[in-house]
């Protein structure tokens, strides 16, 4: 088993790694190429790739946990099916997740106060969600599955999560700190009578 660990670091980084760094290496050619329509690209390939994350991640992760478990038949044959349900339920919450980033990359630069603090709050509910899912499928799996493969079971899975959110932390643009959204800066500049 202990083979089974660097072999999941490789994986890890080939299937997580390489989509988010060779779209944003796209995007700054595509930058310095030709500054009009560039941004436009730019923002297009910066909404493009959470979803494209996210879909790499779904395609390859039930494979890096068959991989890394190497469960018994038997296991396997009562693992797979409460582990397809907890997936699911994760995957709702992804899509969730991937449409705040996607409005919040859509906005960022026009975001006003109230849109930050909504955006903030529907993210931090999905999160609360995803940790209620995993907390519920905790006590699932150990009945299917051995407390020490249950534990290193959730090691990949945030393993996995960690290498996402790294991904996802270089594509997202953050909040720049003391500029002001569109509607402060217009109040301010209208002439006082």
């Amino acid at each position: 088993m202990s083979n089974a660990r660097p072999w999941l670091a490789a994986a890890l980084a080939c299937l997580f790694a390489a989509p988010g760094a060779a779209a944003s290496a796209e995007g700054e050619d595509a930058a310095s190429a030709a500054p009009g329509p560039a941004a436009s690209a730019e923002g297009e390939a910066a909404n493009a790739e959470p979803r494209v994350l996210l879909e790499t991640i779904r395609a390859n992760r039930r494979a890096l946990v068959a991989v890394n478990l190497a469960l018994p038949p038997e296991e396997a044959a009562r693992f797979w099916p409460v582990y397809d349900r907890y997936q699911a339920e994760l995957d709702a919450i992804g899509d969730r997740v991937a449409r705040i980033l996607e409005d919040y990359i859509a906005s960022f630069r026009d975001l006003s106060d109230e849109k930050a603090l909504e955006l903030m709050e529907g993210y931090l509910a999905a999160e609360a969600e995803r940790v209620k899912v995993r907390s519920t499928y905790l006590a699932e799996f150990a009945k299917v599955l051995p407390g020490r493969t249950v534990a290193r079971l959730y090691q990949i899975e945030n393993k996995m999560d960690a290498v996402l959110r790294y991904d996802l932390a270089a594509t997202i643009p953050v909040v720049e700190e003391g500029s002001e959204p569109p509607a402060a800066e217009e109040k301010r500049e209208a002439p006082a009578e």
